[in-house]
């Protein structure tokens, strides 16, 4: 965890923390998503999400206002790629990576997932905004590993930002908002891509985050940018 606080952009270090402190979560939820009719039907298909998610070229030829739109839009601002995602997991080999089976795939499909997560809940890539999308995360796939992280980065904001901010009321948002939205991860992604996305956080009732954005608001009132905001060591 320190280092990860001393610099958000190191990955690797979210794939040990989950590892040691999720227990046997992975496993449950896994199970949860295989007896839903939506993880029977994806689970068939085994479908593998980055060069999908990496070609451009198709979603950029989707109308404007779609998930996928704004999804390339969102990688290509922040010079992201679903490969390079990959990259990064395949860092830290747990013991999931030992087997080429079901819990692998659904192992990769949280990873490749976790950038849309960003384009649906209205978080950015700031450090708040990365903290509030482990809270929302935590709500669709529970982990202690994930909510650990959330509320620890939280925490270190608040010691940088003003206390007018109310950075702690993003941690309980993020969780409150992920809780009551349908599980991302049993959608058919390529079919969400082909959404509005306006239409899409209405169906899948995803939340505008509002603490959040107001936290950004006094920031950038005192002269703080989102990209400014930092976890303070």
């Amino acid at each position: 965890m320190q280092k990860l606080i001393a610099d958000k952009e190191d990955t690797e270090q979210v794939f040990h923390i989950i590892e040691s402190l999720n227990g046997r979560s992975f496993e449950k939820n896994f199970h949860a998503f295989a007896a839903s009719d939506e993880g029977q039907a994806l689970l068939s298909k085994k479908e593998y999400l980055p060069p999908l998610l990496d070609d451009h070229d198709w979603i950029r030829a989707l109308p404007d206002g779609t998930v996928g739109r704004a999804y390339v839009d969102f990688m290509e601002r922040e010079g992201l790629t679903a490969q390079g995602l990959v990259e990064e997991s395949e860092k830290f080999k747990g013991a999931m990576r030992d087997f080429d089976d079901d819990y692998r795939w659904y192992g990769n499909r949280l990873r490749d997932t976790h950038d849309l997560f960003h384009v649906l809940s209205g978080y950015g890539r700031d450090a708040l905004g990365e903290a509030s999308l482990l809270a929302f995360t935590y709500s669709q796939n529970p982990g202690k590993g994930v909510i650990f992280i959330s509320f620890m980065g939280t925490r270190q904001i608040m010691k940088s930002v003003p206390k007018e901010a109310r950075v702690m009321d993003c941690f309980r948002e993020g969780k409150r908002n992920g809780s009551a939205a349908s599980r991302i991860v049993r959608e058919d992604i390529i079919a969400l891509l082909h959404e509005p996305l306006e239409a899409a956080r209405a169906r899948l009732n995803i939340a505008t985050p509002v603490a959040y954005l107001n936290a950004l608001d006094v920031c950038a009132d005192m002269g703080i940018g989102a990209d400014q905001i930092q976890i303070a060591a």
